[in-house]
């Protein structure tokens, strides 16, 4: 099986190595736990150790806020954008249209993207387009209809695209429309706790579809070059 490495120290052994090619894997956790520097660096040690061009969409965060986030660990995302390995996509959140996956799709496309995050399913999910669920009336089930829709049609890019989807959550919640870990491949859960020791944040791989994977809780720790996945007893 193709693996894609993410290069975060001590994450990619949990799942024999790195995610299998081309699968949409959610990367959902409560606020502060470091969801979008994981998905900083899968992008850009995707661009710079493993010659694979991604792109980051946002829906929450303006551009540049992302890349002074990254320059903080060194990530330099304004010369990536420049050699066309990495770019990194700013849509308002009420920009949000029935046409947004398709716009997507046709970007990643163009970009020959082989690496995917989308920043966050939670904004996408508040504001739903009434066009895209084809009702007036925002309910549960349309709000899940469009997740469906939403993460299927990412589906259709194809071409080994493996893709990250960031989702917020709560306390004892694995995404906020609590129907997207359903329809992803896997699942990576972080979560923010004293551990009564030198870690606060803890990983653990929910599920990993076509891949064993480690199913321990793990302590992540934020370094000055990125994340760090440790074990328990290091």
């Amino acid at each position: 099986m193709d693996r894609v490495k993410t290069g975060i120290k001590g994450f990619d052994k949990l799942v024999e190595g790195g995610f299998p090619k081309g699968k949409i894997v959610l990367l959902s956790g409560t606020p502060g736990t470091s969801k979008t520097i994981f998905a900083l660096q899968f992008l850009y040690n995707g661009a710079t150790q493993f010659n694979e061009n991604g792109l980051y969409v946002s829906f929450e965060e303006r551009e540049q806020s992302l890349k002074s986030q990254a320059l903080q660990f060194g990530w330099e995302f304004d010369k990536l954008e420049k050699a066309n390995k990495v770019k990194i996509l700013s849509i308002p959140a009420n920009s949000i249209k029935e046409t947004t996956a398709f716009e997507i799709i046709s970007l990643a496309k163009k970009n020959s993207v082989k690496r995917l995050v989308i920043d966050s399913l939670s904004t996408l999910s508040i504001n739903t387009p009434t066009t895209y669920s084809k009702v007036t009336d925002l309910t549960e089930i349309s709000i899940k209809r469009f997740m469906y829709t939403f993460i299927n049609d990412l589906r259709d890019i194809r071409d080994g695209v493996t893709s990250l989807l960031i989702s917020q959550t709560v306390e004892g919640q694995l995404s906020r429309d609590t129907v997207s870990e359903f329809i992803c491949d896997g699942i990576i859960h972080i979560n923010y706790e004293t551990l009564g020791g030198k870690y606060s944040r803890t990983l653990t791989i929910r599920k990993m579809r076509e891949t064993k994977n480690d199913e321990d809780v793990h302590p992540v720790e934020i370094t000055p070059r990125g994340l760090v996945v440790h074990k328990f007893e290091e």
